[in-house]
């Protein structure tokens, strides 16, 4: 595609997808916990070059293709009008397509009325992946994100009613030590409300060049590990599909609430109980966050 314009991020389940960048950057970007669109600055594609990497995608072996992402960090903020003439023109250029997924922010989401999420629904958009991070608000605030616990707990639901699926990602240790139980005991609940199809929990280590808000201690590796441990026996989630599988974590975990909780709980206390977690640093950091 001509106007694949790195950073490109992508969820890892769209590893198969098929990837149409329709924005550059994040409209909020003032997150301190995210790196990822730091010194890119946001804008969104003129719609004739969206129709362009659509065609020559279409004309180029790809026109049986089932699965689709709109990158970039929030493809929701783009205008209804616009959104509908994108879907409108994969559905046209790929007759087997089943599947259209995005990242959104929650105050996107809102900004959508029930109606136009219906019609997008009906255009395939299928899923939408949130960050969560935190059910905690002093938490979001302090970490500079611009969306409140219960404007995105609105917003899942708003999605669900219009028929759209949500994948909502959480983040072990972002309240640091001061927050840590509030952070657990809050996000629990939230979570309660939303009941989203599937739940991402990562471990949340500072980004190089990125500050948290003052006085931030952040968690040792145990204590990060600890508090993945008591967010997964608090959560009361009735159909979910649960993964921690992000390089973050020291050890990939996954299953389906609430069928496999005391499983992963088990697991858990285990490998806290083996003494191999860092109990002074945040352990091994991945290459890559």
């Amino acid at each position: 595609m001509d106007w694949l314009e790195e950073p490109l991020f992508r969820p890892p389940a769209e590893a198969e997808s098929l990837i149409f960048q329709v924005s550059r950057g994040c409209p909020h970007n003032a997150c301190r916990f995210c790196g990822m669109y730091k010194g890119v600055r946001y804008c969104e594609r003129p719609l004739r070059d969206i129709f362009g990497d659509i065609d020559r995608a279409s004309e180029s072996g790809w026109r049986s293709v089932r699965r689709i992402f709109l990158a970039d960090g929030d493809a929701m903020f783009l205008p209804f009008g616009a959104l509908c003439r994108i879907l409108e023109y994969l559905n046209e250029k790929f007759p087997r397509l089943t599947r259209v997924t995005m990242y959104a922010n929650g105050s996107s989401v809102l900004s959508k009325t029930p109606e136009a999420l219906e019609r997008l629904h009906k255009l395939k958009l299928s899923l939408v992946y949130m960050g969560l991070e935190s059910g905690n608000e002093d938490v979001l605030r302090l970490a500079g994100k611009d969306d409140t616990a219960a404007h995105m707990t609105e917003a899942v639901r708003r999605l669900r009613t219009s028929g759209i699926k949500t994948s909502v990602m959480i983040l072990a240790g972002i309240g640091g030590r001061r927050f840590s139980d509030g952070h657990v005991r809050d996000t629990a609940s939230v979570l309660k409300e939303m009941q989203p199809e599937i739940l991402s929990l990562l471990r949340f280590i500072e980004v190089p060049g990125l500050k948290m808000y003052e006085g931030y201690e952040p968690l040792t590796e145990y204590g990060s590990v600890r508090e993945m441990r008591d967010l997964i026996a608090g959560l009361e989630l009735a159909s979910t599909v649960f993964r921690a599988n992000h390089s973050s974590v020291p050890f990939p975990l996954e299953g389906r609430f609430p069928k496999d909780r005391e499983r992963m709980t088990a697991l858990l206390d285990q490998v806290l109980a083996e003494g191999s977690l860092d109990r002074n640093g945040a352990g091994k950091v991945p290459l890559f966050l």
